[in-house]
């Protein structure tokens, strides 16, 4: 499990840096995104650059949270929960995560 879980970090932050203008650390850092439990990010600005880059990331984690899933005998959904508890966990200082409530906070 320990494997699965080290795979899914590495493949969710590598596959996670579009060639797009906007970086996902860039949005991160400025507020436009965030990370949440469903493994996914989500838009907190609405503009038209954040909406493609989180479409283009979420694309991206879907594709290797299925190959995870694939390569272990477990769902994808398995993968991107477990995906999405770590990542919110490790999100630094400042940026945001959506809470259980579905409410976002600054950590």
């Amino acid at each position: 499990m320990k494997n699965i879980v080290k795979g899914v970090l590495l493949a969710s932050l590598m596959f996670s840096q579009p060639l797009m203008a906007l970086t996902l650390t860039e949005a991160r850092q400025q507020g436009r995104v965030g990370e949440t439990l469903s493994g996914y990010i989500a838009p907190i600005k609405q503009d038209q650059e954040t909406l493609a880059l989180v479409k283009s990331i979420n694309e991206a984690r879907a594709e290797n949270y299925q190959k995870l899933a694939d390569s272990n005998n477990i769902s994808a959904d398995q993968v991107a929960e477990l995906a999405g508890r770590k990542l919110v966990a490790r999100a630094p200082a400042g940026e945001y995560v959506r809470g259980l409530n579905g409410q976002w906070m600054k950590k």
